[in-house]
């Protein structure tokens, strides 16, 4: 199976996100603490770009980043990135930017201070201008005097992003990285990710908001339960989901007669009028878009519109996490 073809996990051998290089490379991890298990025999790969790591709070999105970090130990498996385990190689660590959910910020220093101790950790050489440069990369001036402690939500998530990537790393783990943002900040900070991956970082971004991922990257990881669920490209995951039907919304000029015609014809599984508007319920998308045009001209009717109203991530998601 290639790269670019989606699977439903656990399957023998899950497939890669990316067939480049792997930067990230989980296999058969298991995290747990006590009685409870955060992450359940998760395994993938990932290679340059960008990738989304999907699941709701309390899903163990920032447990499986944190043994990306080396900051915990799986209790089974491995965690490579770049083909060592960061926990035992600290040259691994500073190739590493992180960039966590938890706003535990400095408070008392400012955006320039705070990243310039963070490039000061990592051994730069030349924290300075590296903070400033990182800083001016997300839109935040270095020479404003303010503390982060009296910074927005939304700057704040720039000062922590400026602080994961002073040190320009290969891999870039950012958890919830869009929480707090206003709608130009988050389209800045999408297209920042996009530019980062296509210069060939690596970067896995988590969030539980559907919209965001859609938008983030269309290779996505989805995880429920600390269970891996599902990996690919969302758009493809929806054609996994041979045993629910497609459902699409058709405006058209007499919705009444062409959804009669289509049932009678055997083009679709059911059909409903709803709000002058035909929905169309089928197992065969390709049988329904051969038909619709044709039988429609042949009726006299016009079609001003078909849309399909579920294959969108949300009922992917939806569908995936029901299936556990």
């Amino acid at each position: 199976m290639s790269a670019s073809e989606p699977s439903l996990l656990p399957p023998p051998a899950p497939p890669p996100v990316s067939t480049a290089r792997p930067i990230v490379e989980v296999q058969n991890v298991t995290k747990s603490f006590g009685d409870v298990v955060a992450v359940s025999d998760v395994s993938f790969t990932v290679g340059p770009g960008v990738t989304a790591l999907l699941g709701p709070n309390g899903a163990g999105k920032s447990t499986l980043f944190r043994m990306l970090c080396g900051l915990t130990a799986p209790s089974r498996g491995t965690v490579r990135v770049l083909g060592e385990q960061a926990r035992e190689h600290r040259n691994v660590r500073g190739r590493i930017g992180l960039a966590p959910q938890q706003d535990a910020l400095l408070d008392r220093f400012t955006a320039y201070e705070f990243v310039e101790l963070a490039g000061k950790t990592h051994g730069v050489a030349d924290p300075s201008d590296q903070a400033r440069q990182s800083l001016a990369y997300v839109d935040l001036d270095p020479e404003d005097p303010k503390r982060v402690g009296a910074y927005s939500k939304g700057m704040r998530q720039r000062v922590k992003l400026a602080a994961a990537l002073v040190n320009d790393p290969d891999l870039l783990i950012l958890d919830e990285p869009l929480t707090g943002l206003d709608p130009v900040q988050r389209n800045r900070m999408i297209s920042l990710f996009h530019d980062l991956g296509d210069g060939g970082k690596c970067l896995l971004v988590s969030s539980h908001v559907l919209d965001e991922v859609a938008r983030i990257g269309s290779n996505v990881l989805v995880i429920a339960q600390g269970r891996l669920v599902a990996s690919g490209d969302y758009r493809r995951l929806r054609e996994l989901m041979d045993d629910r039907p497609h459902r699409i919304r058709v405006q058209a000029d007499d919705a009444r007669k062409l959804a009669s015609a289509l049932i009678g014809r055997g083009v679709v599984d059911g059909a409903a009028v709803r709000e002058n508007a035909l929905l169309i319920d089928t197992l065969n998308v390709d049988r329904f878009g051969r038909n619709i045009a044709p039988i429609a001209a042949e009726l006299g009717i016009r079609l001003r519109e078909v849309v399909p109203t579920d294959d969108d991530l949300e009922s992917v998601f939806r569908y995936l996490v029901e299936r556990r």
